[in-house]
């Protein structure tokens, strides 16, 4: 016993003496706590000489620009590591690596725009990663790739505007992931897939303006969702589908209705937080039986007969709901609960209507709203909107509170958007202009926008566009275009648009792409050009848009694949060709764009043949073909699209002989739906590929027949085999026990 103790005891002395020898001068370690801190000593890296025994390091504020490949591998034992306010810009592939004990990673308030695939290699065993208030605008695929034990992911303040199908896949095990305070405006439908462990959901203060009822209904273990100070008006009926959602905050926001079967398909929710909406009324939520209270406070609620049902419900089930009325006057300031129901009268609806937008702002600062929103226009300065919506304006108006975030001007008579339009609003992030009968943008319409992320022109009647009407717009991310008359690609009006991520340009009168088309547009990622007239295309009509993810020219007038225009885009995922009169596909159609494309549409063209090199390159990535109404009898070789989820080679006249039988034994080993049909010859015609009789006469057909017979053969001879040989040790077992008995 004394010879341990003695032994525990120099072991401890010789490691506080290593510690001792091997701390920076710079910085305090403690041999106790296996804990070094070098908190704001002006570091410009990662210093060296810590302990190898060290658990934790704390190098906060400091300046250390990027962290190098192999940082930490000194250190192996870390199980904490603090890098706030570091300045950090970038880190290398394998920075990380080596700390496999390490649990906890901060990150927060530094200057990181990108997470790469490799940014977070060798951190399997990470438990709680801090990426708050940074610049992030992007998730590579695969970045939480080896997080499986991640618990909690804060991505809050950072500037993402977009997140990807699976963009948090590998994260096995994570409860909490927290994005609010970010610039979100779209979800992938699969952005929140694989997800099964999560219990709680932070996308608050973001800029959906519709609820994401696809994404989040993947979210089926998720009890919690934070969604409030996003600029939405209306929930409609099942919009939210969690079937574990037990806690749901809506508050802040800018709802005006919500309807009364909007949380059916939440079956299990409990607490409602309609907390400073827009709204006056709200019927009972009759199907929700586990619901137990609503927050309607700070809603311009008028307690009339329309809230009597309500009242009458939430009594009924014993649901606490925290109602303070608004109106009528008699009423304002009471507490719905303390309401006689015969006294919630409906009198003069007329004076009612005439109320309710005064009422709305009776607990706003009235005055200042007053003085601050145009005449016919409602602003909310609490949620920063403004609301100019279908009120027959012939002019932009003008004098919005300085503080407006979103502005609604949609459904007026404006015809131009003059220069200098919206004085006053730099911080205006999303402006909406659609369906306005504009005709002409000025030069300098949108100046001084400095912050408009979203800039909504579609349904207008825009015929071209000055070079200079983007000026002053460089954060602008989305622009929708759609729905108007341009017959081209307007020239140098990109090049202000650095920062776009999503062109919207579909359903206008564009005939040809020429060279350069997206001249300024190095960060666009998706562009929408369906239902133009585009017949050409130049060999660098795209090459400025390198990291292109989504290009759609469908319902255009493309005789031929654009293979030489796709050139230059390594990074294409989605590509459709749907609805252009292409008859023929030659060999290495789709090569440029081979080693990215995961989605592919060739439906509806009236195709009447493929080379046998047409899908060169393709395969092993694509997870989506469609093919559907086409005229070929035939396809070239599918047997290298091992990747596939979904197939449609409905409507398409296969010729049903020995030719194709390839096509017929790589169906049979394909686990989905296609449609494929028969359409020769007559005695088949419109049976399934998969299932008709046609090709039993083939060669190859009868042999594959008897290798599957003599397969099942060896198959039962080896389970009879293998059931004698456990009959024969079982007894050998029992004989063995008795023997011992």
């Amino acid at each position: 016993m004394w010879a341990s103790a003695s032994l525990l005891l120099m072991s401890s002395l010789l490691v506080g003496k290593v510690v001792a020898e091997r701390c920076p001068r710079i910085c305090i370690c403690d041999s106790i706590k296996y804990q070094v801190m070098c908190v704001n000593k002006n570091l410009t890296e990662v210093p060296v000489n810590i302990p190898q025994v060290t658990q934790r390091l704390d190098i906060r504020r400091n300046e250390i620009q990027v962290i190098p490949a192999g940082a930490f591998l000194p250190i192996p034992y870390l199980t904490h590591l603090n890098l706030q306010k570091c300045k950090v810009e970038s880190i290398e592939e394998g920075a990380f690596r080596g700390l496999g004990r390490l649990i906890y990673l901060n990150l927060a308030s530094n200057n990181i725009a990108f997470i790469y695939q490799e940014s977070l290699d060798g951190l399997f065993s990470l438990r709680q990663l801090i990426l708050e208030d940074n610049r992030i605008e992007e998730i590579k695929p695969g970045a939480f790739g080896q997080l499986g034990f991640l618990s909690f992911l804060n991505l809050a303040r950072n500037a993402l505007v977009y997140l990807p199908d699976m963009v948090f896949q590998g994260l096995q095990l994570i409860k909490w992931i927290n994005l609010s305070h970010n610039s979100l405006h779209v979800l992938a439908s699969e952005a929140f897939g694989g997800l099964p462990t999560l219990k709680r959901l932070s996308l608050d203060h973001n800029e959906l303006q519709f609820f994401p009822s696809e994404p989040l209904s993947r979210l089926s273990g998720t009890t919690r969702l934070n969604f409030g100070y996003n600029p939405i008006t209306y929930i409609g009926e099942e919009a939210i589908e969690m079937a574990s959602l037990k806690q749901l905050f809506l508050d802040n926001m800018a709802l005006q209705d919500v309807s009364h079967r909007a949380f059916v398909r939440s079956p299990l929710l409990e607490m409602l937080s309609l907390h400073n909406n827009q709204l006056s009324v709200l019927q009972p939520l009759t199907e929700m039986a586990h619901l137990k209270s609503i927050d309607l406070t700070g809603n311009p609620v008028l307690c009339t007969c329309y809230m009597r049902p309500f009242k009458e419900w939430a009594a009924k089930a014993r649901i606490h709901a925290e109602v303070v009325c608004a109106g009528p006057v008699a009423s304002r300031g009471e507490h719905l609960e303390s309401l006689r129901t015969s006294d919630m009268k409906c009198t003069d609806h007329s004076l009612e209507e005439k109320l309710l937008p005064s009422m709305a702002t009776v607990t706003r600062e009235p005055e200042e709203e007053t003085v601050k929103c145009p005449k016919g226009c409602n602003c909310s300065p609490d949620y920063q909107h403004g609301n100019c919506d279908n009120r027959n304006l012939q002019s932009i108006p003008k004098g919005f509170p300085s503080n407006t975030q979103l502005l609604d001007l949609r459904h007026n008579e404006f015809l131009s958007v003059p220069k200098g339009s919206f004085p006053g609003l730099k911080n205006l992030t999303s402006l909406h202009l659609q369906n306005c009968k504009i005709a002409v943008l000025q030069s300098g319409a949108f100046q001084g926008l400095k912050k408009l992320l979203y800039l909504y022109l579609s349904n207008n009647d825009i015929s071209s566009i000055d070079a200079e009407t983007f000026a002053g717009t460089t954060q602008l991310a989305y622009l929708y275009l759609d729905h108007n008359k341009l017959t081209h690609m307007p020239k140098g009006v990109f090049s202000h648009l650095p920062n776009l991520f999503a062109l919207h340009l579909q359903h206008n009168s564009i005939s040809q792409l020429p060279d350069n088309a997206l001249a300024g547009m190095e960060k666009l990622r998706w562009l929408y050009l369906t239902g133009n007239r585009i017949a050409q295309m130049a060999p660098k009509a795209l090459s400025h848009a390198k990291i292109l993810e989504k290009l759609h020219l469908d319902e255009n007038s493309l005789q031929e694949v654009p293979t030489s225009s796709l050139r230059g885009l390594p990074m294409l995922i989605e590509l459709k060709l749907s609805k252009n009169p292409i008859k023929y596909i030659g060999n290495n159609a789709f090569l440029p764009v081979a080693r990215s494309l995961q989605h592919l549409y060739l439906d509806n063209m009236g195709l009447e043949k493929m080379s046998a090199g047409a899908f060169t390159g393709l395969g092993r990535k694509i997870k989506s073909l469609y093919l559907e109404k086409n005229k070929m009898d035939s396809l070239p070789d599918l047997h290298g699209f091992t990747a596939l989820e979904a197939i449609n080679l409905s409507d398409v006249p296969f010729s049903c002989n020995c030719q194709l039988l390839p096509l017929r034994k790589w169906l049979d080993k394909l686990n989905l739906r296609t449609g494929a049909a028969c359409g020769s010859p007559a005695a088949v015609h419109g049976q399934k590929v998969k299932l008709t009789a046609a090709f039993q006469s083939c060669p190859g057909w009868s042999t594959k027949k008897a290798k599957r017979t003599s397969l099942t053969k060896a198959k039962a001879k080896a389970g009879r085999s293998s059931r004698k040989r456990q009959g024969a040790g079982d007894m050998q077992v029992r004989g063995r026990r008795k023997s011992k008995v």
